[in-house]
């Protein structure tokens, strides 16, 4: 019997591959091809005044020097759209003053890294000193750095944008402000977290061919959205959509930074090829990710909040100011999910979101893994401790409380959700999840660890965390699934992969759906000449939107076997099944030679009627060795040759996984440093499809989310120079910082999908922040309330905690600030 693959941990197919050095990446192409570098602006705010390329005439090497101005000569030629701004990618309606960057600057720059001048160049050593050669000449203009001084708006990033608020958007549901009011106890807290970025191994890449004969171009490209930069790629170079191949080879890493489409050096590198008639390259080198490509996370954050005796929510506002960067192509995505996701799993009372999207001087700021929803978790888990420490009840009791339950699911919040559909909560048991963590951890036998710890001078401290994270956001995914001659099965799919595990996954579902072994599915991603509609891989949507969309292909591909093998074994198609890549009558011992089986191979060869024979197994299906009635044609007229399908999967909305971490750490008495003891992650993301792949996932997230926690952040100074650009000073995590992972799994089927799946690639990263924050706080007896956190910050909160300018925690003040104070709110309990 074929084994049921879904549920089954099997290793990665991908890996054997990867891990010994045969994986493609950009880099690997096109060793002969021309090289591209960028002068980029060493200003956060500047004008153009003048471009001198005169000193870079004569350098040997030099192909052509290209800036805005040939960019709009090309266009008056009608050749290309590329003296325009880059697309908006999201529009929103409350998005009032959008800005997208020109592929090259047009007059002026705006932060540092901004694209001036492409150079093309022999190789890439030419390009950069051609690039050193370039004199541009700047008016320098006042920079808006950070969210302060985009609030206080002295200066404007766009002349024409007032007060740098590109958008400021409320939801809400009830009247929040007046329930709070009305509560017994209320709270405020101030909040913020600091700007990052995800660093993938590969940076950016673009390689461009251009087949003047054919007018065809093929572009590969490191993104995470092949078939969306093909769509943009023919919209700026006004060459139809049928004549661009775009293929996203092995990628490097994504985690967000790669969705964004098109970066201009997607278009500039095709576009240069087209002219030149020759092969060009772009690789992204690590100065370049940092200061050019693309950052989030970076908020501030104010809670109010409203509750009653037993901590249960009345009433909560939040509030929320957002860096958005110098531009805005990816809409307001980050802080939606934020003012939306903040909920968790939890009941509100009434509830009003509310965020101002601001520009700075600064890199622009898109999707990274999480993608708001660590902000978000940050601000409603320290809500929910700060509950527990004013009404001194247990934190997992507060949080018990407040949980939306199981048979109040679907639950819907009243918002709306990223995606542009309702806030629903489609499934899950969160009661069931904290119960899972607190065993898992040992919640309740902590504080004898504690004491006994304290005994001997130690400091440790445990925190948790929950989360909801919406997950396989629409519109679609699609699946191509064909059985070839030999047996074999071959699937695609438009999205791309990062190394995710999608080959392996994707294979499993496929080969449960047509009984074969999953050794004979082959999986190919991310290459339009395969699959030319498709979304994109973010949002953890892979195995939602792509993994149903291959078993809806598959199953249509088993249907139609069964049809053809029924005609073969004139038998009715409800008493065959397919094991082992043989379809065979249900209940008949195998017997070679006998008419009751036939091999999966042979149905496909009689799915395609044959005029002419290549091989043996062609010549199975000519004329002459099919037959068949003189009155019936050999392809029914609802029928197609060859065993094959496509569909789709469009959901009617986004499902929502979710999951609780807890962390047990240690905090140095002398220098404040922090050690993780222990981390515990419970999850729920449906039906596993692979529990060794969704494992890796937590464990890849958890990574991320310690080096946000306490290790990585962006720092600029007052003029928008980012003074951390290179990984000798901006601080990740080794492998020795990073915690064994403890895990446990709950599966609440999604209703949504045939499947029952939900997404998992960003769950381990979502509560860190969170879980850190309260874990600190429970060592040091006082608030954190900003992150990342640093020894150093640590411990300067550890002298003034000592010099009591922080309260500390179990009082019952009212308000925590933004550098962990509490402050006595005013008619705090009633």
């Amino acid at each position: 019997m074929t084994t049921r693959m879904i549920g089954e941990p099997i290793p990665r197919r991908e890996d054997p591959r990867l891990v010994t050095g045969q994986g493609r990446y950009l880099d690997d192409l096109g060793a002969g091809a021309l090289q591209v570098a960028f002068v980029r602006s060493p200003h956060a705010h500047a004008r153009i005044v003048d471009i001198d390329v005169t000193d870079a005439l004569d350098v040997d090497g030099l192909v052509a020097i290209y800036t805005y101005e040939d960019l709009a000569a090309a266009d008056e030629a009608g050749s290309s759209h590329l003296s325009e701004p880059l697309p908006l990618l999201i529009p929103h309606p409350d998005l009032t003053h959008p800005r997208t960057a020109y592929p090259l600057a047009r007059d002026e720059v705006n932060h540092v890294g901004e694209p001036v001048v492409m150079v093309v160049a022999t190789d890439r050593y030419v390009a950069e000193d051609v690039c050193d050669r370039i004199r541009v000449n700047y008016e320098v203009l006042p920079a808006v750095v950070g969210l302060d001084a985009a609030i206080e708006a002295t200066h404007l990033v766009h002349p024409d944008i007032p007060g740098n608020i590109g958008a400021h958007m409320v939801q809400e549901r009830g009247d929040a402000r007046a329930a709070i009011a009305a509560a017994p106890h209320r709270l405020e807290l101030d909040l913020e977290i600091e700007r990052s970025a995800s660093m993938p191994m590969e940076g950016r890449g673009v390689y461009a061919r251009w087949d003047a004969d054919d007018r065809t171009l093929r572009v590969y490209t490191s993104t995470q959205a092949a078939t969306s930069v093909r769509a943009a790629i023919a919209a700026k170079l006004a060459v139809p959509i049928d004549r661009v191949e775009v293929i996203a080879p092995d990628v490097g890493g994504g985690f967000g930074v790669k969705v964004v489409h098109p970066w201009p050096e997607e278009v500039l590198i095709p576009w240069a090829a087209m002219r030149l008639g020759r092969e060009v390259k772009w690789t992204e080198d690590r100065r370049e990710h940092f200061i050019s490509s693309a950052h989030e996370r970076g908020q501030k954050q104010k809670v109010r909040v409203g509750f009653d005796d037993d901590g249960r929510l009345l009433g909560m506002e939040f509030q929320v100011w957002h860096d958005h960067g110098a531009y805005t192509p990816y809409g307001l995505i980050v802080p939606i999910i934020t003012t939306t996701q903040v909920l968790g799993p939890y009941k509100p009372g009434a509830y009003r979101g509310e965020f101002w999207s601001l520009y700075t001087n600064t890199v622009i700021v898109t999707p990274y893994r999480g993608a708001g929803r660590p902000q978000g978790c940050f601000a409603m888990e320290r809500t929910m401790d700060a509950i527990a420490d004013y009404l001194g009840l247990d934190r997992t009791v507060v949080r018990e409380r407040n949980f939306i339950q199981p048979e109040e699911m679907p639950y819907d919040h009243g918002l709306v959700f990223q995606d542009g559909r309702g806030l629903v909560y489609d499934s899950g048991n969160y009661p069931a999840l904290l119960d899972k963590l607190k065993a898992l951890v040992g919640w309740d036998s902590f504080a004898e660890y504690a004491e006994q710890a304290r005994a001997e001078g130690r400091r440790v401290g445990i925190g948790l965390a929950c989360y909801v994270e919406g997950t396989g956001v629409g519109p679609y995914e699609g699946a191509h699934v064909r059985v070839e001659t030999t047996g074999e099965v071959v699937v695609a799919t438009g999205l791309t992969t990062q190394g995710q595990g999608h080959q392996t996954m994707l294979a499993q579902i496929v080969a449960d759906e047509l009984g074969v072994p999953v050794e004979r599915v082959t999986v190919t991603t991310g290459d339009t000449r395969r699959f030319k509609y498709a979304v994109g891989t973010f949002a953890s949507r892979t195995a939602v939107m792509s993994g149903n969309a291959a078993a809806l292909a598959a199953r249509k591909v088993r249907a139609k076997a069964l049809r053809i093998a029924s005609e073969a074994l004139e038998v009715d198609p409800s008493d065959l099944e397919i094991v082992d890549g043989v379809v065979r009558v249900r209940g008949v011992p195998s017997s070679p030679g006998a008419k009751t089986e036939i091999p999966l191979s042979t149905v496909a060869v009689l799915s395609n009627p044959l005029r002419y024979a290549f091989d043996a197994e062609a010549a199975r299906a000519t004329q002459f060795a099919v037959g068949g009635s003189s009155e019936e044609p050999p392809v029914a007229e609802d029928d197609e040759p060859g065993l094959e399908a496509v569909d789709y999967y469009s959901p009617p909305r986004s499902t929502f996984a979710a999951g609780m971490h807890a962390a047990i750490v240690e905090t140095d008495p002398e220098t404040a440093e922090i050690k993780v003891l222990r981390y515990c992650v419970v999850h729920d993301c449906g039906n596993l499809i692979n529990p060794r792949i969704v494992e890796g996932q937590i464990h890849g997230g958890v990574a991320q989310g310690v080096g946000g926690a306490l290790y990585e952040r962006m720092v600029y100074d007052s003029a928008g120079q980012l003074l951390n650009a290179s990984f000798m000073d901006f601080l990740m995590p080794y492998a020795s910082e990073v915690p064994t992972v403890e895990t446990d799994h709950l599966q609440t089927p999604s209703p949504l999908n045939p499947l029952g799946v939900k997404g998992a690639g960003e769950a381990g990263v979502i509560p860190a922040a969170a879980v850190f924050a309260s874990a600190i706080s429970d060592a040091e007896g006082f608030a954190i309330t900003r992150m990342p956190i640093s020894p150093s910050e640590l411990f300067e909160l550890r002298e003034r905690f000592a010099a009591g300018e922080i309260p500390p925690l179990r009082s019952r003040s009212g308000h925590i600030s933004g550098e962990g104070r509490f402050v006595r709110a005013k008619e705090d309990s009633r």
